[in-house]
Order: structure tokens, then C-alpha cells, then sequence
């Protein structure tokens, strides 16, 4: 493991504990607040379409799909503790999606989504703008998922990788929900032995009321990556996705959704990227549950 990579893993554990205790003078007291945000749980009706499916094999996962209607689930939420100085998120995320045709006698299975994401979140309150909170952060994350895949060399494989960030965000701005860049070591364990890679990241959370009971919501990132401790063909060398939703309100937390996801990657192996792109509906339901 490289030195950055241990510096890197290494301050999403120590960064939360060193900075506990310190003071932002410019901030105003507000005492603290511990809640559970449920920000989604949704049934989707799905339509999935990825391009250039036939042109390199290099590909894990979500990228090797067939154009397929299904429907997905998705699980989205966390514990926020707050404080005058502080932010720290412990999140899930989950979403599952897979579809099974049969066509003169051959059956096909598909997965448009399969992911489960535990994260650590810490952020610092240095400055408070106009437009939200400004500070360092770390964030440490486990990424797996539901089901196996099938490797190049015919084995099943389940994706496990441990990444850790550190950087700069924007926090609960008044569009920008979450704003930042970061720099990013991840530890992928998923076809047995440790192989460390190194990256670089800016990423987003954006909401925009248009009006009463209609919110636009858009998260996203794009992941570039400098530095591989082995090689792999289905390395990424980049990555990006961005998730786009038009939340129209019903009743209490539950709500009506259309929305457009789209995923971006390349291999290390392949000659070509390679996106996916999910159109559907979904309904919805969203609460949080204040401790104190």
C-alpha cells in the first residue's frame, strides 16, 4: 500500500477525532441535533439502454445489460449528528434492479442496478457563506453488492471496495445540498488480493423547488483515476453518473417521480466507454425523525 493510500485511509478515521473538539469562531452556537433521514425508499419502473455493449467485453456489472423494462428498488438514508462545528453522516444506500427474458429457448438475465454502499461522512465547519457551509471532510465507504458477476476468466466475482476521501465541500447550500472535490484511495478487494488505486473526484447534490409540491433533485459525480497498484482490464479509468428526478408530491412524505439516471465509464481493456442510461417512474417516500 502507498504512502498516500495509507494517509488517505488513515484520515477518515483520525480527521473526526482531531477536529471534534475544535472551535469555529465566525460560527453562530446553535447546540446539537441527532436525526434519521429516510430521503428515499421508491419502487421504479425502469426502461435501460447501454451503448456499445457489443463492442468490448471489459466491463463489470450494471454495463453489460440488456435493453430491458423492469422494475428496481432503491433504499437511501442516514443518521446526521450536528453541532455548531460539525456534520457527520452515517449512510446506506441501496438499489437493485434485474430483469430475466427468455427468447427461443435461451434465457437471459440482466441487471440495470446492484449496489449497496455504507458510508462515514465528517465535515468541518470553517466559514459560513451566504450560499451554505464551507469546510474540510472525510469520508470513508464501503461499496459491495446484491449479486455476483462473471469475470473474464469465468469465475463469479462480488464487487468489494474500500475508498476513502478527503477534501473540500460546500454543505446545505441553498441550491447546492452538497458541493465538493476531493481526493480519492480506494482498496479493491474484489478479485481476492488488494489492488489500491488512486483518483480524483467532484461531485454534487442539488435541489430546486420550481414550486409547491414539485422539487427537481440531481445528484452526481465524475471519478478519474491517476494511479493503479496492478493491472486489471476492468480497472476504471474514469466513472461518472448523475441522477436526475422531478419529485411531485401526493401525500405527506409519499411522492410521484419521473426520472432519467445516466452512468459513464471506460476501462482500462476496452477501446470504448461505455454508458447506461435508465428512464422510468417511480413513487416515493421521504421523512426524518429528529432525536433531539
Amino acid at each position: 500500500m502507498s504512502k498516500l493510500s495509507m494517509a488517505l485511509l488513515a484520515s477518515a478515521f483520525i480527521l473526526p477525532l482531531a477536529v471534534s473538539n475544535a472551535r469555529a469562531d465566525d460560527l453562530v452556537e446553535n447546540g446539537s441535533s441527532l436525526k434519521a433521514n429516510l430521503k428515499r425508499i421508491a419502487i421504479q419502473y425502469n426502461q435501460n439502454s447501454v451503448t456499445n455493449r457489443n463492442e468490448d467485453s471489459e466491463y463489470p456489472g450494471t454495463f453489460t445489460s440488456d435493453e430491458q423494462e423492469l422494475f428496481s428498488g432503491v433504499f437511501d438514508g442516514n443518521l446526521e449528528y450536528q453541532n455548531d462545528v460539525a456534520v457527520w453522516l452515517n449512510s446506506l444506500f441501496m438499489e437493485y434492479g434485474k430483469s430475466k427474458s427468455t427468447e427461443n429457448g435461451t434465457t437471459t438475465k440482466s441487471e440495470n442496478a446492484d449496489k449497496i454502499l455504507l458510508t462515514t461522512d465528517y465535515t468541518h465547519k470553517m466559514w459560513e457563506l451566504e450560499q451554505g457551509i464551507v469546510g474540510p471532510f472525510v469520508n470513508l465507504g464501503y461499496q459491495t453488492e446484491f449479486t455476483t458477476f462473471k469475470g473474464d476468466d469465468g469465475k463469479k466475482y462480488r464487487t468489494k471496495i474500500l475508498r476513502g476521501k478527503t477534501g473540500l465541500k460546500l454543505y446545505e447550500g441553498k441550491f447546492f445540498k452538497e458541493l465538493y472535490v476531493a481526493a480519492v484511495e480506494e482498496a479493491d478487494f474484489t478479485y481476492g488480493d488488494t489492488n489500491m488505486k488512486t483518483a480524483g473526484e467532484v461531485g454534487y447534490v442539488f435541489e430546486y423547488e420550481l414550486r409547491e409540491g414539485v422539487k427537481f433533485v440531481s445528484n452526481g459525480y465524475w471519478r478519474q483515476f491517476f494511479v493503479y497498484d496492478k493491472y486489471r482490464n476492468t480497472d476504471f479509468k474514469y466513472e461518472a453518473e448523475t441522477n436526475n428526478r422531478l419529485d411531485v408530491a401526493i401525500i405527506g412524505g409519499l411522492s410521484f417521480a419521473p426520472f432519467v439516471n445516466y452512468k459513464l465509464a471506460k476501462t482500462r481493456g476496452a477501446s470504448k466507454y461505455r454508458s447506461n442510461t435508465t428512464v422510468g417512474v417511480s413513487l416515493g417516500y421521504e421523512t426524518d425523525y429528529k432525536f433531539w
